[in-house]
């Protein structure tokens, strides 16, 4: 049951007060879900404990656990201009490089603390072992499979990366079986075709490795092993530098498994990037 949910089911036992607070998070949860709760109080003109009070009454631990869950609600409901009023509440009058950099440390901390380390093995094992590999990433998330399959393209030599909507992806992947490995990438405002194509992937005995935020997200409830990577909303960016941290030890992990046979590869490369200059030569000295 979300907020929403137990708001409605609820308010017929409500106090004056806690209808106030429960009429504003209905009717403006997007700027509730990020307001501290004395600025919620002064808002709606409750006191800070009575804010306090009425989280523990819906059934929360306290306050700070009721905004998680109204954040992770909105996240996905926020239209683009509700986006840019949130960012302006949030900002307010702070330095932006100080928010938007602590907010990505804070967002690197909880990816370390909640990434399954066991379906993380579980993940490099079955790429190393997949016959090919699909790396499925749209909109924002395109940039991040990209990124991964560029690195993955030194190691495997049939690696798909699928960055377009629903009609080409699923002719991309209409030959996908279980000898193949998926790795899908969704963060918030979630795109309904990756879900889509990473449960069509699943359905063909195919193992789906889900790069996403919560292992109940509509991606995330479509794979066999979730790689969880926290993200944020700042204005119109996705925060993303949590899930590309994780890409870069998933990186990492397999390029280690693969150590004799990608020095090898790179040892051809350095020949063919001497010989076609593709890399600026330093200076002698420098």
């Amino acid at each position: 049951m979300d907020i929403l949910t137990a708001l409605e089911t609820r308010s017929p036992g409500f106090s004056k007060g806690q209808r106030a607070i429960a009429k504003f998070i209905t009717e403006s949860y997007d700027k509730a879900a990020f307001m501290t709760a004395s600025r919620l109080g002064k808002t709606v003109g409750v006191s800070e404990s009575t804010v306090v009070r009425f989280a523990v009454e819906l059934g929360y631990d306290g306050y700070p656990t009721m905004q998680k869950a109204m954040q992770e609600m909105v996240l996905n409901r926020l239209t683009s201009v509700q986006r840019l009023e949130v960012a302006s509440h949030r900002i307010g009058t702070q330095d932006v490089v100080s928010l938007v950099l602590q907010s990505d440390m804070d967002k690197l901390r909880q990816t370390e603390e909640t990434l399954s380390r066991r379906d993380f093995g579980a993940a490099v094992e079955a790429i190393l072992k997949a016959k090919r590999i699909y790396i499925l990433g749209v909109r924002s998330a395109g940039a991040l499979a990209n990124f991964l399959g560029y690195y993955l393209n030194y190691m495997f030599q049939n690696v798909h990366i699928i960055t377009t909507g629903s009609s080409e992806m699923f002719e991309r992947i209409a030959g996908v079986t279980d000898q193949d490995a998926v790795i899908a990438l969704s963060f918030p405002r979630y795109s309904s075709s990756t879900a889509k194509g990473a449960a069509y992937c699943r359905s063909t005995g195919a193992t789906v490795i889900g790069l996403t935020d919560s292992s109940l997200s509509p991606l995330g409830q479509n794979c066999d092993y979730v790689l969880l990577a926290k993200s944020d909303m700042l204005s119109l960016v996705d925060t993303l530098v949590a899930p590309l941290s994780v890409i870069n030890a998933l990186i990492v992990a397999l390029a280690a498994k693969r150590e004799g046979e990608l020095a090898k590869t790179f040892d051809r490369l350095e020949h063919i990037w001497e010989e076609y200059h593709v890399y600026e030569k330093r200076p002698d000295g420098v």
